[in-house]
């Protein structure tokens, strides 16, 4: 059996092992040894990074050749409309090319831990939330994307890769899961 843990990231905290700079990294918050992050989570976003002992594994859910769908609630500035939505649908031209079509929907504002330091509030220019769905792992993308369609993030909680979540999981904990041959073999 593999193990996997359902690590929920907090803000400002690297999804390496080591950091050179005195900065927070995963070893703050899991003394487990030889797991392995799948993937990578960036520093100002907060959520579920999947760690795992299995390079198997490891490679089914951080490989793009997989397309392992990933869930993220996403706040953005400003009230987002239909036709942006609609973009990020079809896909978004970004430098590095076009991204694979999105699925993406307008959310009520999720009921969440607080991020420390806090997103920037301004008075005049309203939020809004939604949960976007993509198959790739370009670096940054989702803020690109929803920049692109003129949304810039404010907000990115990974909530979701494939069948794991972190609903029952609180910041900076992590949740060990056994997976079996059959799992292993589904994904």
């Amino acid at each position: 059996m593999s193990l996997l843990l359902l690590f929920n990231k907090p803000y400002d905290v690297l999804s390496q092992f080591t950091d050179d700079s005195g900065r927070q990294t995963l070893k703050d918050f899991i003394t487990l040894k030889r797991v392995y992050p799948a993937g990578r989570l960036d520093r100002d976003s907060e959520g579920l990074l999947l760690l795992t002992d299995d390079g198997v594994l490891q490679n089914k859910i951080s490989d793009p050749a997989h397309k392992m769908p990933k869930t993220y609630l996403v706040q953005v500035e400003g009230n987002i409309d239909e036709p942006a939505l609609e973009k990020l649908r079809q896909g978004v031209q970004l430098k590095d090319g076009m991204t694979m079509p999105a699925q993406c929907k307008v959310i009520s504002e999720p009921v969440l831990w607080p991020r420390n330091p806090p997103i920037r509030e301004r008075k005049t220019i309203p939020t809004s939330w939604i949960e976007l769905t993509i198959k790739e792992g370009r670096n940054r993308q989702v803020r690109r994307m929803t920049a692109a369609v003129g949304f810039p993030t404010l907000r990115l909680i990974r909530s979701r890769i494939g069948p794991w979540d972190i609903q029952q999981v609180e910041p900076g904990k992590y949740q060990k899961i056994e997976v079996t041959a059959e799992l292993l073999s589904s994904l």
